[in-house]
């Protein structure tokens, strides 16, 4: 079953033309964060599981090479860091785009890290334009059972 927002047409709400109006503005900025637009052009979307043993994080670099991503763990903070270049071909006077949705640009994601992770056995892999990390749990982290004895 579907959950859907409920909206009575009927009843006027300053608060809902006002959230009507930000929806249409990120729309057409794009959702991009605030501040300088050349250090910060896209966010790369993340997943961050948690499984028994280990956090994995998964980020989409769709067109991005291996190396030009950096991944940096200091302070229990992790930040994956890189640049996707622009593709766009308009040199030659022949083409004219009508829609360019693509982001280019440097980009930068910093997660703080829970005390339970082990900051030395974290890893990473790339393949085909996925980053994923591996954030091992330190071993009094995951946890264990504790056997209960019968006293006679």
């Amino acid at each position: 079953m579907a959950i859907t927002h409920y909206r009575d047409r009927n009843w006027l709400s300053p608060w809902r033309e006002l959230d009507q109006m930000t929806s249409r503005l990120n729309q057409m900025l794009g959702d991009r964060p605030i501040g300088d637009s050349e250090s910060v052009a896209w966010l790369p979307p993340v997943n961050i599981e948690e499984t028994r043993d280990a956090l994995l994080l998964t980020a989409e670099l769709p067109g991005i090479r291996p190396e030009a991503v950096e991944l940096e763990l200091e302070n229990g903070v992790l930040t994956i860091r890189g640049r996707k270049e622009t593709v766009r071909e308009d040199e030659d006077g022949e083409r004219r785009y009508h829609v360019w949705e693509r982001r280019y640009g440097s980009f930068q994601r910093s997660f703080t890290l829970p005390r339970s992770v082990s900051g030395d056995d974290v890893s990473a892999t790339f393949d085909s334009g996925i980053l994923h990390v591996r954030m091992p749990k330190a071993a009094e982290a995951k946890g264990r059972k504790i056997e209960i004895r019968r006293e006679s």
